[in-house]
């Protein structure tokens, strides 16, 4: 069956979103083994325009882990669609490397988001902190569901107080 992709944002204040979020839950990804805690991405404005995907974690020996990469606003008409790629940099033109990173949902203070892929085999719920309120945490998951993302193996990433960054 064929479903059209999610809706993302309509509109999206790049400065806003820029900073560093915690990962409050995702589906499961093989880049992110299930073990791995206190993960955070934090996004800043390169000179050229690109946005620079810091990504960091604890793995499941309390290891630091680090990914860096990059994203790009394809399409200034749809600002939420967002291409990645974690190559080193010389790499990154090779095609079929790069991610689809999609803003689902962000609220108005830009303090949580959802972001998914259109396949619908990704989701991230960040936050600007470690910790979200249930009832924030219930009605972005809520969203999820309703554009058709399955949470059954959806994993609560946990947040020990141990810096990443």
């Amino acid at each position: 069956m064929d479903r059209q992709p999610p809706p993302t944002v309509s509109s999206l204040d790049l400065t806003c979103y820029l900073g560093t979020w915690y990962e409050i839950a995702r589906l499961p990804m093989r880049h992110e083994p299930a073990d791995y805690t206190d993960i955070t991405a934090s996004y800043t404005l390169e000179p050229d325009g690109a946005i620079r995907v810091d990504n960091r974690a604890r793995n499941g020996e309390g290891e630091l882990e680090e990914s860096v990469g990059e994203a790009k606003v394809l399409d200034p008409s749809r600002p939420g669609r967002l291409q990645v790629s974690f190559l080193p940099e010389g790499l990154r033109w090779i095609p079929f490397t790069k991610g689809d990173y999609w803003i689902l949902r962000v609220d108005e203070d830009y303090r949580t988001a959802l972001v998914g892929s259109p396949d619908f085999e990704y989701l991230w719920l960040l936050h600007r902190d470690p910790e979200l309120n249930a009832d924030t945490r219930e009605t972005f998951l809520q969203y999820a569901q309703s554009l058709g993302y399955r949470l059954d193996d959806l994993i609560h990433t946990p947040h020990t107080g141990r810096r990443t960054g």
